[in-house]
């Protein structure tokens, strides 16, 4: 997906050129699982995949939007509040999130444009095409109106379209990376902050990305309680968020926690544990250490937290019994989607291919298989 191709899809659809093109990636929650919105720490990785937006203003008072998502455009009027969108039109909700969110922090909002929004990202995998839209959105809406705040702010102005607009109570791990992503490194974000850093990413390592196209169809409802039974948990240790319950403290609590909210407890409060090992390990380029935090960190998702599967687990199982291969897990909120795999040179395209078809014999269904690198952060193109 390059800046020739959209600004000639933009020239078809509206007949004239767009005045920005922008681009955000999609993103691998690298370890980190359900830490953010308790206010821990957490990995990813920005990859060379992601959404762009290409935007020119109107005068009319309308709002085009057009996406090859849904092949048609959408007409809304810039006068009055964004309205949520259903149905085919679903997925305008994270660009009107975007303009619905921008008078929060201060900032205007464009009136009429008309809007194209193009993805390579694979949909249902758990790369965060949402956050990837959100930020391309908001640097389009940004630049045309000669606004210019900084990454943070537009960050939280896509976290922001996310929790209010579009109703998915998710942290910050995924607009952060998306924003502040840069090649050849990984996003460390302390939610708690936020604050922002970087951590190289080893020479020789590699992400594949294996899709299952599987997605419980409660999933929003069983993040929604997911997150609901955190704060619970949370409240029961006498905490406001887990992240101020420490591993002794867990411990001792057990017999008064209920059973379930303390395996929630237990998945998170560990889990930030292991981002903390996990960086320490990639600083000292300890590539087997990163591996066995990323494969417990799914064992710990599989049982404490119970947001895996039984084909994301199957897919573990069969990737880390591979040559090259480090470590494995689920990426992104889990209930179905993808798992990541880090890898050596050792593993190859034909080492995947086999775990494909073995995925394929046992669920009937040959899974994508997308080898990812790991790229910059959202931009103006």
């Amino acid at each position: 997906m390059n800046k020739a191709t959209l600004v000639a899809q933009f020239e078809k659809v509206f007949g004239r050129a767009p005045e920005i093109v922008t681009r955000a990636p999609g993103r691998i929650e690298f370890i980190g699982n359900h830490t953010d919105y308790n206010g821990g720490t957490v990995l990813g990785a920005s990859i060379d995949r992601g959404v762009a937006v290409a935007l020119a203003r109107r005068d009319d008072g309308q709002r085009h939007f057009h996406s090859r998502y849904s092949g048609r455009t959408v007409a809304l009027p810039a006068a009055g509040e964004p309205a949520k969108q259903s149905g085919d039109a679903s997925w305008t909700n994270y660009p009107l999130g975007v303009l619905a969110a921008l008078p929060h922090f201060g900032l205007r909002a464009p009136e009429g444009f008309d809007y194209l929004a193009e993805s390579d990202l694979p949909a249902g995998a758990g790369l965060s095409s949402s956050a990837a839209i959100e930020l391309a959105s908001a640097l389009a809406f940004l630049g045309v109106t000669g606004q210019s705040p900084d990454r943070e702010t537009v960050v939280k102005i896509g976290k922001h379209a996310e929790n209010h607009f579009v109703g998915v109570p998710c942290g910050i791990l995924d607009q952060g990376v998306s924003g502040f992503g840069k090649s050849g490194r990984l996003v460390f974000i302390d939610c708690a902050g936020p604050r922002f850093d970087t951590v190289p990413m080893p020479a020789g390592a590699s992400f594949w990305i294996f899709n299952t196209h599987t997605k419980h169809a409660l999933v929003d409802g069983l993040y929604a309680a997911r997150h609901r039974e955190c704060m619970e948990a949370a409240k029961a240790l006498g905490a406001k968020l887990l992240v101020e319950v420490s591993t002794e403290k867990l411990r001792s609590a057990e017999a008064s926690v209920d059973p379930v909210a303390f395996k929630r407890a237990r998945h998170v409060v560990e889990e930030i544990a292991r981002v903390d090992a996990c960086v320490k390990a990639l600083r000292a380029g300890d590539l087997a250490t990163v591996g066995a935090l990323l494969t417990t960190s799914h064992r710990s998702s599989q049982h404490l937290f119970e947001n895996s599967t039984p084909e994301l687990d199957f897919l573990v199982d069969a990737l880390v019994a591979e040559p090259g291969v480090f470590g494995a897990r689920l990426t992104g909120g889990g209930f179905g989607g993808a798992v990541m795999a880090l890898a050596g040179p050792g593993f190859t395209a034909a080492h995947a291919e086999k775990v494909a078809l073995a995925y394929a014999a046992k669920h009937g269904e040959r899974p994508d298989v997308l080898p990812m690198g790991v790229g910059d952060g959202a931009a103006v193109l």
